[in-house]
Formats: structure tokens, C-alpha cells, sequence
């Protein structure tokens, strides 16, 4: 229990420091929303600015020189030593308020936990053609197909998660996980001395999609080109060596990109996926404030032809509330409208051969 109070407190913060982030960073352009109204986790606006963006990045620590008094970071332009992390405030130091991410500062820390390599085969040489018709490193905001609501989860496993598979699976209802690799101090995603692949091959098991959030929940406009494809392959990673197969859907955090980091993601092979219904549970994470989530859901479905829907909603289950309280009254609204919830490839018509990419035999090593 203190373990799941802790991991709770800690989503908290991150949901709250996504949601405060936009305010620090030079203005983008933004892509009107549907429904939701939050200014900054939403899939629309996404935050899809020019190729000016961090395109020098930051690509190394090491060229980094030792920061003077413990300070670090953007702001200090200087790295801590070897074996000490760079906090969010731009202070060194070692330890999960220093090390863990997002908050810490993976430019100037060489033992960040978004830096880690997981255990797992490399993926960086699997094929990776562009199969289907759904386009590839081009913003997706909503379904093609008629008649139903993808709904999406991002950020977890998390201590809430099997909760919620479990209620999924009382409404026979199928969604779409984004899952973030290595996040709120969690651990990796991968390590069998945690819960986290065991809840990934239920999700999969249970017909629920396993798509990408990236490893470390790192805004991606920020970073150079290397960072980026470490986001993406060190994530890969570890879902293959959970499931033995990786996603080609991933989902920006902080739903930012821009046209220099789609096209990394193009060259990927990943379908670029945001969303037109935002509910706002982390916004209103309590049992009152949760009512707004789900008068905003009310909104978008009441008095609609379920037959004409097109909605691909979002939520995250690294929030109390969404996962007990909003998640059952979408699943009973589901059954009461009519309408029908489905995963993101079979709302964009992407048959499930096209959803993932599967490792080839182990390469023979030396005799």
C-alpha cells in the first residue's frame, strides 16, 4: 500500500508538471481542439512547431564540462558527474528525485533512467516497411471508420492498471495502451521482478492494442535526432522482449512534434496518433472535479448518431480517478448509446497484421 500511495503521489505530480510545462517553452504553433480544453497535454493542440526546434539538440554528456556547486542543466549549461543525475531544478545528486524521469535532465546526467538502456534483443535492423494505407510520421487526430470510439490510455502500466483491465474485460470492451517504458519511478517495463510485463501480456492477451509512448515520457521536440530514435527503439526494446513484437503506433508525450521529429518517426515506421476527445481526467483527479471528465464525455456523445461517431478519446490510467470512477461511466454511456469501442487500428481500418513488427530468429552467434 505505502508503494502504491507513493507511485500515486508521483503520477500526480507528473500529470501536473505536463500539464504546467507549456507555459516554460517559446511558443508553438498549435492545431485547434475538438473537444477538451486543457491548453497543453492535448492531442489537439498539439504542439507541432517549425524544424528550428532543438535541432542542434543536445547530444552528448560527455561534451558537457562538470558542473560547478552541484548545478546543472539547461539553465547552468553544465553536466553532473559521472554517476549523478540532473534534476528538473538543475541540481546533481543521486536517487529517485534526481534520476527519475521525465523530470531529470537527460543532457546533462549520464545515470538518468530515461538513459538506460532495457535488457532486450536490439531492434534498430528489424524491417520496417510502411504496410497499409493509415500514413506513417503525419499527425492522425481521429477514426475513419464509422460507428465507434477508440478508447486510449497513456503513460501507464501503473499500479492502477490491472484495475482497469479488469473492468475492461467485465464490458467485453477493447482499447489502446500507450505504454511509457520507464516513468514516475517505476522501473523499466521489462524487469520480471515487477508487475509491469505481466500486465503488458494481458492487455495483448486479452485483445487490447500495445502501442508506443515512448521510453522515457521525454519531449521529443527538445531533442537531437539520436535522443529521439533512442526514445523510440529503447521502448521497442523492451515490448519485444515482453511480447516478442513492437508497435508501429506511437503517441508523442506532451503531444508534441514537429515536422524534423515526424520525420524520424516516419523513418521508424510509426503512425503518428493523437486524438479528438479529451476527457480531462488529470485534470480533475478528485471525486468531485471528475464529474467535469465526465460531463465532457456526456457532451460529445449525448443526442449523436453513434452509427456517424469518429471519436479517438484519450486518458491516462497513471490517474486515480480515471481509472475508478471515469472509466465505468464511459463504459456504461458505451452501452447505453450505442456506440461501439474499438482499438485505433480498427478505427483508422488498419487490419491487426499492420499493428505490430515482430523480431526475427536470434542471429547465430560464434560457433
Amino acid at each position: 500500500m505505502l508503494i502504491q500511495r507513493h507511485l500515486r503521489l508521483v503520477g500526480l505530480a507528473a500529470v501536473a508538471e505536463c500539464v504546467a510545462a507549456g507555459a516554460r517553452l517559446r511558443p508553438e504553433r498549435w492545431y485547434p481542439a475538438e473537444v477538451g480544453r486543457r491548453p497543453e497535454l492535448s492531442a489537439a493542440p498539439v504542439l507541432r512547431g517549425g524544424a528550428s526546434d532543438a535541432d542542434a539538440g543536445f547530444s552528448s554528456v560527455a561534451k558537457r564540462q562538470p558542473a560547478p556547486a552541484a548545478r546543472c542543466g539547461v539553465k547552468f549549461g553544465a553536466a553532473c558527474q559521472k554517476g549523478e543525475c540532473c534534476s528538473k531544478e538543475g541540481w546533481c545528486g543521486q536517487g529517485y528525485l534526481y534520476c527519475s524521469s521525465p523530470a531529470c535532465q537527460l543532457d546533462y546526467s549520464d545515470s538518468c533512467d530515461g538513459n538506460i538502456r532495457p535488457q532486450g534483443r536490439d531492434t534498430t535492423n528489424v524491417p520496417r516497411p510502411h504496410r497499409g494505407s493509415v500514413p506513417y510520421g503525419q499527425a492522425i487526430y481521429h477514426c475513419e471508420a464509422l460507428g465507434g470510439v477508440a478508447l486510449t490510455f497513456d503513460d501507464g502500466p501503473f499500479v492502477y492498471t490491472e484495475y482497469l483491465l479488469d473492468l475492461l474485460a467485465s464490458y467485453h470492451v477493447k482499447a489502446t495502451f500507450f505504454i511509457t517504458g520507464r516513468n514516475l519511478g517505476k522501473g523499466a517495463i521489462n524487469d520480471p521482478a515487477k508487475p509491469w510485463p505481466g500486465l503488458i501480456r494481458r492487455m495483448a492477451r486479452d485483445g487490447h492494442q500495445v502501442a508506443s509512448h515512448t521510453w522515457s515520457h521525454q519531449r521529443l521536440t527538445l531533442l537531437g535526432r539520436d535522443q529521439v530514435r533512442n526514445q523510440v527503439i529503447y521502448n521497442e526494446v523492451a515490448l519485444a522482449d515482453i511480447l516478442g513484437f513492437f508497435p508501429t503506433y506511437i503517441r508523442p508525450p506532451y503531444s508534441a512534434s514537429d515536422g524534423r521529429v515526424d520525420g524520424w518517426l516516419a523513418e521508424l515506421g510509426y503512425h503518428v496518433t493523437y486524438f479528438n476527445l479529451d476527457t480531462e481526467g488529470y485534470l480533475h483527479d478528485s471525486p468531485a472535479l471528475i464529474q467535469q471528465s465526465k460531463q465532457i464525455w456526456d457532451d460529445a456523445v449525448a443526442g449523436r448518431d453513434p452509427g456517424a461517431s469518429r471519436w479517438l478519446q484519450i486518458e491516462h490510467d497513471i490517474v486515480y480517478q480515471s481509472v475508478y470512477n471515469l472509466t465505468e461511466h464511459v463504459l456504461r454511456s458505451l452501452a447505453r448509446t450505442g456506440l461501439r469501442a474499438v482499438t485505433v487500428g480498427e478505427c483508422l481500418g488498419d487490419p491487426p497484421e499492420n499493428w505490430y513488427r515482430r523480431l526475427g530468429p536470434p542471429t547465430p552467434g560464434p560457433p
